[in-house]
């Protein structure tokens, strides 16, 4: 038994690697299908006797008869497929050739009138017609489903998410590769309103607790999910958990580009879905065109150009066609690149790419005097909590004397707007680095009320903006974690129970330039940054969608400065609505300018000596709220 299987599939294999068979042979199997159907009619319908009678005369008929079917199978082109990849239009077409191939006959000896009117009977040819087509289907459909069979020995269980028309088609487009690459075992549904238990003769299973079973009975190894339905499997952790937990992949599709041939599905392209794609938030949507009005045409300055949020800033900024870019960083090679892309992607905007640090006041005021900005966005800081516990007159330096520099430096050129990028780092600080963006935060808010009130003469407009992590940043977990699953781990996280909040760069940047370009001074807006995230959480899902193995995650404590969850409010503070459902104005205590203005003077002062513990000290007592955790300044709060 076992032997005869193994020859057969032998037999299988040698016929379909091979090329297509010959057009006339297809023409001449479709016309013994024919000739077979029309013999065993006339056989039922006149028996034999009448059938041999006269065999030269019926051989003349024979000729002509064929001839005709032979026309219009020509006509339709029957046989110019390939058997084995058959679909519906190859079917019908036959059908159609069969039709009027059997119709011509019967009205052809009815307008002659010398053929034997027996032979060509009306019950005869719509016998003919009736066998001859079942005949063709049925062969056409038995190789392809031989084909198929073996076609998918090597491809994966997969099921489609979806039953609606995106589901359908993608299921379509794979069962039509050749070779197949995945073999289709069912659909999964959200849908209740649909009661559908089966499509294209596949099971349809519902989104629930027997799911996990569904993948594992059917030993799934894929999930496609066709392009209509990507965001909506995004935003379904439940459903995404599951299919992981499983130890199944899921595929997105990411483009539908036309064939060049008509008769075929549309070409699809599938990718494995990022971590990014898993993370709980939500689409978020901007007002580009007022964005748009406001930056067209105007001179722009970006501090912290080359950084991660800095460069994004710029990519969107150029788009709107400024009339110039003043692009600061003090990171030589990444502000090169910046100066790269701008010449390849925006070669039409007139972009100056500068280096030097924003703590340097009399470059910064060379700058301003040269470039005269309109608008500012001020990306520059230091931000890596470690690295500034142990450097604080670092944090003081660059943070904070850079930020007074430039906020003082817009105010006397006349900049009509300051938009400040901060961090939630900066509510209920527990680093040197969340203290000295606090600070920042402070100074720049008194600063447009001593305008206001007119201590400080001026108008320019200072707006702050505060979030989380965004994905992808310099230094943030995931391209860290991505480095060490490629070396084979071990995966670092600082505790099992750590959370954070992210944000992709794209769309911070968005909410950052309508923030910027809406507020109207004195406002720090934040942004609603979506569901906290477990950083182990992360590590595992995406040690697994790496397809890396035996990689361990290893806990290493909370480091200097860190603590288990960000906010994005302190304690004290309320909001209230803005223009945007993602953005919120805080309501912070508001500081008097000149107070203010002494206490950074002397923060610096004492920064300049690099006692750390001095400095600390001082930041402390501007920020009362400021609790260091996990660090050796946690002397200072006893």
């Amino acid at each position: 038994m076992n032997k005869t299987l193994k020859s057969k599939k032998g037999i299988a294999n040698w016929y379909f690697s091979h090329k297509s068979s010959p057009y006339w042979m297809i023409l001449a199997f479709d016309l013994c299908m024919v000739l077979l159907s029309y013999l065993a009619t006339i056989l039922i319908f006149e028996g034999r006797v009448k059938l041999i009678s006269n065999s030269l005369t019926f051989a003349a008929y024979l000729a002509v008869f064929l001839l005709v079917y032979v026309i219009f199978f020509r006509l339709f082109k029957t046989y110019r497929g390939i058997i084995r990849y058959s679909s519906f239009l190859d079917l019908q077409k036959v059908g159609l050739a069969l039709f009027f191939a059997t119709a011509s006959c019967y009205i052809v000896q009815i307008l002659a009138g010398f053929f034997a009117p027996v032979l060509f009977d009306y019950r005869i040819m719509l016998t003919t017609f009736v066998a001859s087509t079942l005949l063709m289907w049925a062969a056409r459909v038995m190789v392809k489903t031989v084909y198929d069979r073996f076609n998918t020995e090597n491809a994966e269980n997969v099921l489609v998410y979806g039953i609606g028309d995106g589901g359908v088609s993608l299921a379509k487009r794979i069962r039509s590769d050749k070779p197949a690459k995945y073999k289709l075992k069912g659909f999964i549904s959200h849908d209740s309103d649909l009661d559908i238990e089966s499509l294209l003769g596949e099971r349809v299973y519902k989104v629930n607790s027997e799911l996990a079973q569904v993948l594992e009975k059917q030993e799934i190894k894929s999930v496609l999910v066709p392009l209509i339905r990507v965001e909506e499997v995004k935003r379904d952790e439940m459903l995404h958990n599951t299919i992981l937990d499983a130890g199944v992949n899921i595929l997105v599709e990411q483009s539908m580009k036309s064939s060049s041939d008509s008769e075929k599905e549309p070409a699809y392209s599938l990718r494995n879905i990022k971590i990014e794609d898993l993370l709980p938030r939500e689409q978020i949507s901007v007002d580009m065109d007022s964005v748009a009005k406001e930056l067209t045409g105007k001179r722009i300055m970006v501090t912290g150009s080359a950084g991660s949020i800095g460069s994004e800033l710029v990519r969107q900024i150029a788009s709107f066609k400024p009339a110039e870019l003043i692009l600061i960083d003090q990171a030589e090679t990444p502000q090169h690149d910046i100066r790269l892309m701008m010449a390849k992607e925006f070669p039409d905007i007139k972009a100056h790419t500068i280096i030097t640090s924003i703590d340097s006041l009399h470059r910064m005021r060379v700058i301003f005097d040269t470039y005269r900005p309109q608008y500012v966005f001020h990306a520059a800081a230091y931000k890596h909590v470690p690295m500034m516990e142990d450097n604080p007159s670092a944090a003081v330096h660059n943070n904070i004397r850079g930020t007074r520099n430039i906020a003082d430096l817009s105010v006397e050129y006349g900049v009509d707007k300051f938009v400040m990028v901060s961090t939630d780092k900066a509510v209920n600080p527990t680093n040197v680095m969340g203290c000295s963006k606090r600070i920042c935060e402070i100074y720049v808010q008194s600063l447009n009320r001593a305008q206001e009130i007119g201590v400080r003469e001026g108008h320019t407009q200072f707006v702050t903006t505060r979030f989380g992590n965004v994905l992808g940043s310099n230094g943030s977990v995931i391209p860290i974690f991505k480095k060490q699953i490629e070396a084979g781990g071990p995966v670092t996280v600082t505790h099992k129970d750590i959370i954070r909040f992210f944000m992709l760069i794209s769309e911070a940047c968005k909410l950052v330039l309508e923030a910027g370009t809406k507020g109207k001074g004195g406002e720090i807006f934040v942004f609603d940054m979506g569901k906290p995230v477990r950083i182990a959480d992360l590590a595992k899902r995406m040690i697994f969608l790496s397809g890396a193995k035996d990689v361990k995650i290893e806990y290493t404590g909370l480091r200097d400065g860190e603590k288990l969850y960000e906010e994005t409010l302190s304690d004290k503070e309320t909001t209230k609505p803005s223009f945007h459902e993602k953005i919120r104005i805080a309501e912070v205590r508001e500081y008097d300018f000149r107070e203010v203005d002494s206490w950074v003077d002397d923060l610096i002062d004492t920064a300049n000596r690099y006692d750390p513990m001095e400095i600390v000290a001082k930041m402390k007592r501007i920020v009362p709220e400021y609790k260091s955790n996990n660090s050796v300044y946690s002397v200072l709060d006893k």
